[in-house]
């Protein structure tokens, strides 16, 4: 594959990612954060706040797209209140012709839409929640982005794409240029990825070190909790054998869609799986051999042996 890896990273994914999860709860239950986070913030939240941002639960997914796609191309540093004064400012022309070449089929109406909805939102969950956390949060990311970046000098980007993202592997994809990777907390442990044109963009998620050192880490109970369920091993040891699609599964292993994706998801988490990509392709699934090592890497170094 040839394109071009970068690493970036701001304040500004987070804060699109963290009200992201907020307001649509989705992935919620595989988070680290689980649904007892959306319990704890929304307690904190007057039912003012609460009313005015429980309003982006109903807006369309792929309106992140968009706002990704800004926050990549921001022209006025990292921080998140001058990137929303920019939103605010910018004529909606001008953000449409910045998102087009990625975004072709982006309107401007839509653009005016997402501008003018998101961005009061976005000062309101900044203000009362994400303030807050930022100082915690913004040197894991910019120590893991560094550490990145210096990967990459040593290593072949594709390579550095799984191993950041946990087995993400880009193929058939022939259009891609450029795949920009940027670290999170809030979506720990799952990847997202938007394929644009001619670029793609991977959030990869960032660890939060553990606060007792006497406890499990959270990556260990991860991969046990996945191995932990015959129909996942035997899910586990089916792609062995090659990369299969959803379809193939549902086929061959005679399952429902619906408990092949939760036993998927639980096992993609864990870092058990690598998950072929392509613009056009739907999702394969095959082993993650990394994964095993892995395994006994974290439970030899909690044992201490």
């Amino acid at each position: 594959m040839n394109y071009e890896v970068k690493v970036d990273v701001s304040p500004i994914y987070e804060l699109l990612g963290s009200f992201m999860v907020y307001t649509s709860k989705k992935w919620i239950r595989n988070l680290d954060l689980g649904p007892e986070w959306i319990s704890e913030v929304s307690a904190k939240l007057s039912p003012e706040v609460s009313a005015s941002l429980s309003e982006a639960s109903q807006w369309p997914f792929a309106d992140y797209d968009v706002l990704y796609a800004w926050a990549i191309h921001r022209n006025n540093g990292d921080a998140v209140l001058p990137f929303l004064d920019c939103l605010k400012e910018t004529p909606a022309e001008t953000l449409l012709e910045a998102a087009l070449p990625y975004l072709p089929e982006l309107t401007l109406e839509d653009a005016s839409r997402i501008r003018d909805g998101y961005t009061p939102l976005l000062e309101l969950w900044y203000e009362h929640y994400f303030m807050h956390v930022e100082p915690d949060i913004i040197p894991l990311i910019e120590e893991d982005a560094k550490e990145k970046g210096m990967l990459l000098t040593k290593m072949d980007p594709m390579a550095l794409v799984e191993y950041a993202s946990g087995g993400l592997v880009i193929e058939n994809a022939p259009e891609v240029q450029t795949i920009v990777l940027f670290p999170t907390v809030h979506n720990r442990p799952i990847n997202t990825y938007c394929f644009y044109k001619k670029m793609m963009l991977i959030q990869y998620p960032v660890d939060v070190p553990e606060e007792d050192e006497d406890e499990p880490p959270t990556c260990l109970l991860r991969m046990t909790h996945a191995l932990s369920d015959p129909k996942r091993l035997r899910l586990l040891r089916y792609v062995a054998e090659k990369p299969h699609s959803l379809k193939e599964m549902v086929r061959d292993l005679e399952q429902p869609e619906e408990s092949l994706k939760h036993h998927l998801m639980i096992l993609r988490v864990a870092g058990l799986l690598r998950i072929h990509l392509g613009v056009e392709d739907k999702e394969k699934f095959s082993i993650r051999p990394d994964g095993a090592s892995e395994l006994q890497m974290f439970l030899e170094s909690y044992m201490r042996l």
